[in-house]
């Protein structure tokens, strides 16, 4: 009966270390899925910080533009860790579009009322 009761034992020990074994596959799954959603929440939030930068400086440098030309634009663009690459001047308004670390935003200002 003792050989009987080792054997049914060993069995469980067994199956325990094979149920074992899949826990740890598991958790490093849900471990490597967590690194990944958080590296790419992570690039989210850098996009975002450089469309918002983006804007900034293509609303300044459009106002800038009203009253000191293309040449104070890009100034101003510049400041604000921007590239202007457009620059448009058509009567009092003025539009212009600029680069944040590959972001691009426009923006239109003008002198008048």
């Amino acid at each position: 009966m003792r050989v009987a009761e080792t054997a049914a034992e060993n069995s469980e020990v067994e199956a325990s270390r094979a149920d074992g074994g899949q826990a740890w596959m598991l958790l490093l799954f849900v471990v490597v899925a967590i690194v990944v959603a958080i590296v790419g929440i992570a690039q989210l939030g850098v996009e975002l910080v450089h469309r918002a930068r983006a804007r900034t400086a293509a609303d300044a440098a459009a106002l800038a533009g009203t009253t000191g030309g293309r040449v104070a634009a890009a100034r101003i663009a510049q400041r604000n860790g921007a590239v202007l690459v457009s620059y448009r001047s058509v009567g009092d308004l003025v539009v212009v579009e600029v680069v944040v670390e590959g972001a691009r935003a426009a923006a239109a200002a003008s002198d008048g009322p």
